[in-house]
C-alpha cells in the first residue's frame, strides 16, 4: 500500500492493545492492523517507534501522513496527556485535539481528548470516540447510549452532545468476584444459566440491599447442594447487572436506549432491560471508533 491511497491512519490505543485502521480520502478503510503493545506496557518515548513499526510501509520521504489517536494513549500515563473536554460537550474531540511532537517528520500525530464531568465526578477516554461514530451515523439520536464493558457507561445524548454520563464498575466487579474472591470456587464455567441470570437481575432490582448476602449464598449452595457452575455464574452476573440497572434507572426509564459494544454482552443488557419494559437496540462497536476518528479528522484537517 502506498501513500497516494492512504489519507489517514486511525489509531485506537488501549491499555492492552493497539488497533490501526488505514483510510483513504473518502474515509473508506483500506487496511487494518493490530499489536499487543498497549499503553500499559509502554514508556512515553516508546509510543512513536511502536506506531512507526506498524505503518512504516505507508510513509514516504517528503510527505506527511495524518494520524488520529484515541483511547488511553492520551491518559496521564500514555504518550502525552490530552486534557479532558468538559461535559456537556460535542462527542467528537477534533476541535480540542492535542498535536504531538514527533521525531519522524513523515507523521502528523493528534490525540483526541477524553470527557470529564465535575458533578458527580466521572471521566471517559475512548468511549467518546465511539459515541462520535454513532452520532455520525445517527445524528438525530436523542436518548441514552449504554456502552457495556469493564466500566460500563450510561451517556445522555441530546442535540449531538454528551449531556451527562455515569460509569458503573460492573464488569470489573464480576471479574474480581469470579476470579479472586471465594466465589471463584463456584463460578468456573464459561457457560451461563440464562434463567438464573434473569431471576437474579429481578431479585437485585427489587431488593438491592440483600445482594451482598445473596452473593455469599452462591458459595454456600455450592457447598451444600452442588449448585452447578453455570447457575452460579448466571446468578453472579445477574445480581451485579441488577444493581447497575437499579442505580441507572434515571438514565434508561422512558428513554430511547442504544447499546454499543460487544454483541454478546449487549445481548444480556438488552434482555435485562426488556424484562423491565425498556426496549433497546444493539449496535456493533467494531466500526464506530473509526467513524468517530474520521469525524474528528474532518474537523481538524484544515490545521494539518
Amino acid at each position: 500500500m502506498t501513500l497516494d491511497k492512504a489519507a489517514l491512519v486511525a489509531v485506537d490505543w488501549g491499555t492492552t492493545n493497539l488497533r490501526v485502521a488505514v483510510l483513504d480520502a473518502d474515509g473508506v478503510v483500506l487496511d487494518k492492523r493490530s499489536s499487543d503493545k498497549g499503553m500499559g506496557s509502554l514508556a512515553p518515548n516508546e509510543f512513536e517507534p511502536v506506531l512507526l513499526a506498524l505503518i512504516d510501509d505507508l510513509l514516504q520521504d517528503g510527505a506527511v501522513l495524518p494520524v488520529i489517536c484515541s483511547g488511553m494513549v492520551g491518559a496521564r500515563q500514555g504518550w502525552q496527556e490530552a486534557p479532558y473536554a468538559k461535559a456537556p460537550c460535542a462527542a467528537s474531540g477534533g476541535a480540542s485535539a492535542l498535536r504531538v511532537a514527533t521525531q519522524d517528520a513523515r507523521v502528523d500525530v493528534w490525540i483526541l481528548p477524553g470527557v470529564q464531568q465535575d458533578k458527580p465526578a466521572d471521566v471517559m477516554r475512548g468511549e467518546e470516540t465511539q459515541i462520535a461514530g454513532f452520532l455520525a451515523k445517527f445524528p438525530k439520536f436523542d436518548g441514552v447510549i449504554c456502552l457495556p464493558g469493564t466500566h460500563t457507561k450510561w451517556v445522555r445524548i441530546s442535540a449531538e452532545e454528551i449531556v451527562s454520563f455515569q460509569t458503573y464498575m460492573t464488569g470489573e466487579m464480576f471479574s474480581l468476584l469470579s476470579g479472586q474472591s471465594v466465589l471463584r470456587h463456584s463460578v468456573g464455567a464459561d457457560a451461563m444459566d440464562i434463567a438464573a441470570f434473569h431471576e437474579a437481575v429481578g431479585d437485585a432490582m427489587s431488593r438491592p440491599q440483600a445482594v451482598s448476602s445473596k452473593l455469599f449464598s452462591i458459595r454456600a449452595e455450592t457447598l451444600l447442594a452442588d449448585l452447578p457452575q453455570e447457575t452460579a455464574r448466571g446468578r453472579l452476573s445477574g445480581y451485579l447487572l441488577g444493581l447497575e440497572l437499579a442505580a441507572a434507572r434515571p438514565y434508561w426509564l422512558g428513554m430511547d436506549v442504544a447499546l454499543v459494544g460487544d454483541l454478546a454482552l449487549c445481548g444480556l443488557y438488552k434482555d435485562a432491560l426488556e424484562a423491565q419494559g425498556c426496549p433497546s437496540r444493539i449496535h456493533d462497536v467494531s466500526d464506530l471508533t473509526v467513524a468517530g476518528q474520521w469525524a474528528a479528522y474532518l474537523t481538524i484537517k484544515d490545521k494539518l
